[in-house]
């Protein structure tokens, strides 16, 4: 298992804290630090056992509000991170593009995040 600690932007959450499976392919925990703490509880244990992939197909590009994001969106970012490991960069799309994730991955791990 590795772990993750994620600052996000333009939410009420201050930092997202993942466990990630050591292949990265699985979410093992969530947890949020502020935010609404009861619904943050529940997100984190819907996703804790589910494929990141879907997880991030499911949640990217959800919305709060008024905001352009949502504390789940802001995780779906930080999942993409983590994978990543600080080589690349994470966009996430809403509106007409649905949610979708957007990552720039350097050409020698495209195939190793392809997979993840």
């Amino acid at each position: 298992m590795f772990h993750y600690d994620f600052v996000p932007r333009g939410v009420c959450s201050r930092v997202i804290h993942l466990d990630l499976s050591d292949d990265g392919q699985t979410i093992e925990g969530v947890s949020f630090e502020g935010g609404c703490e009861g619904n943050l509880k529940a997100v984190g244990k819907l996703v804790e056992g589910r494929p990141v992939a879907d997880v991030v197909e499911l949640l990217a590009g959800n919305t709060c509000g008024m905001r352009g994001t949502s504390c789940a969106d802001q995780m779906t970012i930080a999942l993409c991170e983590a994978l990543l490991a600080d080589r690349g960069a994470v966009r996430v799309h809403g509106g007409g593009f649905g949610g979708t994730a957007q990552a720039f991955v350097p050409l020698e791990q495209l195939d190793s995040f392809k997979e993840k």
